[in-house]
């Protein structure tokens, strides 16, 4: 095997790779949403169903000093039988890269339609919880969150 390249070979894999980044470059997503992108992850998660207000409760803190953990809890009003419970509960938010937050299936053992987690926001925006009910109902809430320090673009400390 010949160790010795030419410059010619050199300087032929140098443009082949910078033909691949560039083309890399051109297949990066923006890492902003818009409300337009969080109604298609709606679309997407229940087709064309009609959404009722109702049912949902949807318990952010309206102003959150940093998006980066903000505290989220989404419970439903149902009897949760083998006759009517809760399918799903999918949350979704305006402003972040990946629109559809969280999906949690439940089923009627589940005892409780609730859930609490930890949620990452982009900045101030609109979240939305939609939950499927077994009659293939869908019910939803939404708050609109103020964030003054939006998660990711803290810089590191020294």
């Amino acid at each position: 095997m010949d160790r010795d390249r030419s410059r010619r070979e050199i300087l032929q894999a140098a443009g082949i790779l910078a033909g691949c980044g560039a083309l890399l470059q051109l297949s990066i997503r923006p890492a902003t949403a818009t409300p337009e992108m969080m109604k298609d992850a709606v679309r997407g998660v229940i087709g064309e169903a009609p959404v009722k207000k109702g049912k949902v409760k949807l318990d952010l803190p309206p102003l959150v000093e940093n998006g980066n953990s903000v505290p989220c809890t989404v419970s439903v009003d149902s009897p949760m039988t083998a006759d009517d419970y809760v399918k799903a509960i999918h949350i979704f938010n305006e402003k972040n890269p990946q629109p559809n937050v969280i999906s949690v299936k439940l089923g009627p053992r589940a005892g409780r339609a609730s859930f609490s987690t930890r949620i990452r926001l982009a900045d101030s925006q609109n979240v939305t919880a939609i939950a499927e009910l077994s009659d293939g109902s869908f019910w939803s809430d939404d708050i609109d969150v103020i964030v003054t320090l939006a998660a990711c673009v803290e810089e590191p400390k020294p």
